[in-house]
């Protein structure tokens, strides 16, 4: 059975008629174009999928579409917004701070894992910002608001990098959130 739903992606509305079984990750890709969420594992284990869905990360591959009709949806090509920083339609070419963090800090290598990374990251720090505890979050109000070490590895757990990127990962979103707890 087929329905046809709308979506916000990047700042873009778009319609497309799905089947009922259909994954957002599957939508976003093969109906709508958007390559940046990989297809990584495909059972919400790898992170590769994940985008910014309704302001929070999400793992794309284990959503139906038809269940977010009407969402937004952002992905690590769209931060920013259509035109913005990070988007790729920037007029300036600016990068969002998560975004650049990651090549100051050579948070990737090969690519496949980084747009998930990137829109986890942004996530982790509207978490942190937020005063939203993780499993290792002992005082919430003594917290670092750029998360502390550990604070960000586990709230980065969800992300597997094939590559073993993991250290330059950490120091791109310290980063991020040092120059967002500045702003």
């Amino acid at each position: 059975m087929d329905a046809d739903i709308a979506l916000i992606v990047d700042g873009e509305r778009r319609a497309v008629t799905v089947d009922t079984r259909t994954t957002l990750l599957d939508a976003l890709r093969e109906r709508l174009g958007a390559t940046q969420p990989k297809k990584g594992c495909d059972h919400g284990q790898c992170g590769s999928c994940t985008v910014l869905l309704d302001g929070r990360r999400h793992l794309t591959c284990l959503a139906l579409a038809v269940a977010h009709d009407g969402a937004e949806i952002v992905t690590a090509g769209g931060l920013g917004g259509p035109g913005g920083p990070g988007s790729l339609g920037s007029p300036d070419g600016a990068l969002h701070p998560v975004q650049q963090a990651f090549l100051d800090h050579d948070g990737f290598q090969c690519g496949y894992c980084t747009p998930g990374q990137v829109c986890s990251a942004v996530g982790v720090l509207d978490e942190l910002r937020a005063g939203h505890p993780s499993l290792v979050t002992e005082d919430l109000a003594a917290e670092d608001p750029t998360g502390s070490d550990d604070e960000i590895r586990e709230r980065m757990s969800g992300n597997l990098c094939r590559c073993g990127a993991y250290a330059g990962i950490l120091a791109a979103v310290r980063q991020a959130g040092t120059q967002e707890a500045r702003a």
